[in-house]
């Protein structure tokens, strides 16, 4: 008991929580050592590493009915539970849950955080072997590294085959890369709004981001984690600028138009005037709080790196030669950060190769994030796509 008069214990803030689950997270942790070693496209290898993830639903008895979730660059292993550090709902529950199309009383969903993340699984703000953050001494990872250590963690449940693989963005990028990296173990792909490369306005607009935050001073070279600061003011800039390429013209109307913020008649500063930079202003501010800033520069350079075709002799089709996976490919009308041309150059590369193919562009405003919201025609499609999946491999 604390003595009379001692000042209480101070709560720790959003940030420090976050900062806790880089080397011990609020979920399930797999650790592999030097016998397990995870080589990198870069060149580097990692022999000794974590994954972290969640799992929701029980696994069968015949281990079939397995569902590996895939997020995007600000996601994470909490798809479908509460969030360790915002108190938030999970980042999918409108998809994943009991009797939801990704029906946890009937299937086995895993969930992990990427490599290069920052919610447990290793990545720049994790310890290293010599006892201090990694930072920018952790080697460049890729789309393909990620899926390689999400396949370590499939081995370790002991799981040989996946009844599906799904993934919006970023996440439907590691679908992709699943799907020609162990085709005899994806049953059915699920990618939507996502592409098989990464578009070079893509590129350029997460380069903005990246040089906001190491233009901040607090950056200090990547080792701001051993010197006590943290470049807030550098990764919220680069939150901002992302969080509108999720949005569409429309959307962004229809929530905020040219209202004011809380004021009859413009203040003539700089000030936020209207409703939307005060929402952007408060998208940056919270996303410090949650999301490590070498971990934005790590993932984001991660989905740069990313073409599929350039593996495969520079043909997409090569990447699916054989495939015996069956896909459903869905994109949205006002997606314009990943709109339905990249959408179909990934279907006309599997018709080429023969594999089983649906597609689907669902009409939506929401623009980008409309994966991760209320779409009715999303939550039939999935769930016709994984019904049919399960009921195929006799999965009840």
């Amino acid at each position: 008991m604390a003595a009379s008069g001692a000042a209480p214990a101070e709560t720790p803030t959003v940030e420090a929580v976050a900062r806790g689950e880089a080397d011990r997270p609020h979920s399930a942790v797999v650790r592999f050592g030097a016998d397990t070693p995870l080589r990198l496209d870069a060149g580097g290898v990692l022999t000794s590493f974590q994954v972290a993830y969640q799992t929701y639903g029980m696994l069968n008895a015949a281990r079939s009915n397995a569902i590996l979730i895939c997020h995007a660059l600000s996601g994470d292993q909490h798809a479908a539970n509460v969030n360790p550090v915002t108190g938030k709902p999970g980042w999918w529950e409108t998809l994943i849950g009991p009797g939801k199309p990704i029906d946890t009383g009937r299937f086995f969903v895993i969930c992990s955080n990427v490599l290069g993340g920052c919610m447990g699984t290793t990545g720049p703000s994790s310890t290293a072997p010599g006892g201090r953050p990694y930072g920018l001494e952790l080697p460049v990872v890729t789309i393909r590294d990620m899926v390689r250590a999400q396949a370590m963690l499939v081995d370790h449940l002991g799981i040989e085959k996946l009844l599906a693989v799904v993934g919006g963005s970023m996440g439907g990028m590691q679908v992709l890369q699943w799907a020609a990296s162990y085709p005899e173990r994806v049953f059915a792909a699920f990618p939507m709004a996502s592409a098989a490369r990464h578009s070079a306005q893509n590129i350029g607009l997460h380069e903005v981001g990246r040089q906001a935050i190491m233009a901040d001073p607090d950056w200090r070279g990547g080792r701001y984690l051993e010197e006590g600061t943290s470049p807030r003011r550098g990764l919220a800039v680069a939150r901002m600028a992302a969080h509108i390429t999720y949005m569409s013209e429309a959307s962004l109307h229809r929530k905020f138009g040219r209202r004011l913020q809380e004021r009859e008649d413009r203040t003539f500063s700089f000030d936020a005037d209207f409703q939307v930079e005060s929402y952007l202003r408060h998208q940056g501010e919270a996303f410090v709080d949650r999301f490590d800033a070498n971990s934005y520069l790590y993932v984001t350079r991660a989905m740069d790196y990313f073409d599929l075709a350039a593996d495969y002799g520079g043909v997409l089709a090569n990447a699916f030669k054989g495939t015996r996976t069956r896909f459903c490919v869905v994109s949205f009308t006002s997606d314009w950060l990943f709109p339905t041309s990249g959408s179909r150059a990934i279907v006309h590369a599997l018709n080429a190769a023969g594999a089983p193919v649906s597609f689907a562009e669902i009409e939506s405003d929401k623009g980008h994030d409309a994966f991760l919201l209320e779409e009715p025609e999303l939550f039939a499609i999935t769930r016709g796509f994984l019904d049919s999946a399960a009921r195929t491999l006799g999965v009840s």
